[in-house]
């Protein structure tokens, strides 16, 4: 029980600590391990057991709420093209998961984990970069506290 309350609160102050990027990746990585949850469920004849359903339903809710939260922190007016893009993305992937969730689909799940998980590649790489970075935390950076 402890450490579970210790857990809780790291991963409640890694979040609150966070950077824009760095929360896009909490984000993904999520995505990516509620849906790699859901395709676990699947037997090799490609269907899933009745007692797991429920737990499919709950991985696959999961990763749209969290595609849904990626969509709407999306700034459609500073963004650009990136922007309309990624939003094309998140709408594509939230009717595949409908659809794969429906026909219980293992190859439209796998199709976009495979696209997931490239955009939180693409995502650690940016949260990584120096252009993500505090101010003081960048080599000749202005610093105007004198």
């Amino acid at each position: 029980m402890a450490f579970q309350n210790a857990y809780s609160a790291y991963q409640k102050n890694n979040v609150t600590t966070a950077s824009q990027g760095r929360l896009v990746v909490l984000l993904y990585e999520g995505a990516v391990k509620n849906l790699t949850g859901a395709i676990k469920l699947f037997e090799a004849d490609g269907s899933v057991k009745p007692q797991n359903i429920e737990q499919f339903g709950k991985f696959i809710q999961k990763t749209q709420s969290i595609i849904t939260e990626l969509q709407v922190s999306l700034d459609m007016d500073k963004g650009g093209d990136i922007a309309k893009n990624l939003m094309a993305l998140y709408i594509y992937f939230n009717q595949q998961l409908l659809d794969a969730s429906i026909q219980k689909n293992k190859e439209k799940l796998n199709t976009v984990l495979k696209m997931l998980s490239d955009l939180l590649e693409s995502w650690r790489t940016i949260a990584n970069s120096t252009a993500n970075a505090p101010a003081a935390n960048i080599p000749g950076a202005l610093n105007i506290q004198g």
